[in-house]
């Protein structure tokens, strides 16, 4: 066998590992039958964490727990800032649909804020810890500019399209005043759409909802005496309250959905890295429900 063919195998089986791997990782799973009892003592555990680009995985594992008769209430455990605007609405969506047919929870973590309160919104109740950051009501869009450092080292930049609009926010150039209004109209659509969803759920007057969604954050027990959340707890309490409104006797036991464990630290490491390659690099053209917060490098 030749180098060059030898090389080839070794290349193709590379691939081949590496697609077997990827398919392996992304698959959240389903639970196993044979690990759940026939009792009526079984929470469903969902935890959503991160930013919210892609949250169809987290609205699968919803939807099972939902069909499955021995899932007595649901609770959806939110670690994140937010995210996209319409993916933070498929969460919600699959929230609402749950609570049809069972009790669902949404428990606040560290951080829920903006798209992932939205999210909340879908629960019959929800409970936050004191100190957990939530609120900032509100949408943005961020473009970067890059005209005068291009025109610095002698690049340009030429555009073939269809309309005026079509490559609106181009960082090549500067965004023109006809733009600011077409992004702004959007903006103030989708943050329409926020405020009514608050007021509908939370039973508040519109009124009061817009005083509050200027896209400020509040603490867990601010939010509470503004009537955006239902209880101060932790996950063990929202455990409890999902077990209570399911009418169950005893301590609920909590069921997550069935991952791969051999694969979990990497799958984790996978997922930061993806987070923060998304979140640094394609999420400045992106409208979102999401607290924005400059670190400390």
């Amino acid at each position: 066998m030749n180098h060059r063919r030898r090389r080839d195998l070794i290349l193709l089986a590379a691939v081949l590992a590496a697609v077997i791997l990827v398919a392996i990782l992304s698959t959240r799973g389903i639970r196993s039958d044979s690990m759940l009892p026939l009792g009526s003592g079984n929470i469903g555990l969902v935890e959503v964490t991160g930013v919210l680009w892609d949250t169809q995985g987290w609205i699968e594992e919803i939807d099972d727990f939902r069909k499955d008769s021995r899932i007595k209430g649901i609770v959806v455990r939110l670690e994140s800032p937010g995210g996209g605007v319409a993916a933070s609405q498929e969460l919600y969506e699959a929230l609402k649909r749950a609570r049809e047919v069972k009790p669902v929870v949404a428990d606040m973590g560290g951080i829920a804020t903006s798209g992932a309160y939205y999210a909340a919104l879908g629960a019959d109740s929800i409970v936050a810890n004191p100190g957990t950051t939530t609120g900032s009501i509100g949408v943005l869009i961020e473009f970067t500019q890059w005209s005068e450092l291009l025109a610095k080292i002698g690049v340009s930049s030429e555009v073939i399209k269809s309309g005026p609009f079509k490559d609106s926010g181009n960082p090549a150039r500067e965004m023109t005043d006809e733009e600011r209004k077409v992004f702004q109209g959007y903006i103030d659509d989708a943050f329409v759409q926020f405020t009514e969803a608050v007021a509908e759920e939370r039973k508040l007057p519109l009124k009061a909802v817009r005083k509050v969604a200027d896209g400020r954050v509040y603490t867990g027990r601010q939010a509470l005496s503004l009537g955006l959340v239902d209880r101060l707890g932790d996950l063990h309490a929202a455990v409890w309250m999902a077990g209570k409104m399911a009418g169950l006797a005893g301590e609920p036991r909590t069921v997550r959905p069935l991952r791969r464990r051999e694969f979990g630290w990497l799958e984790r490491l996978l997922d930061n890295a993806v987070s923060k390659t998304v979140s640094q690099l394609e999420s400045r053209s992106v409208f979102q429900y999401r607290w924005k917060v400059e670190r400390a490098r």
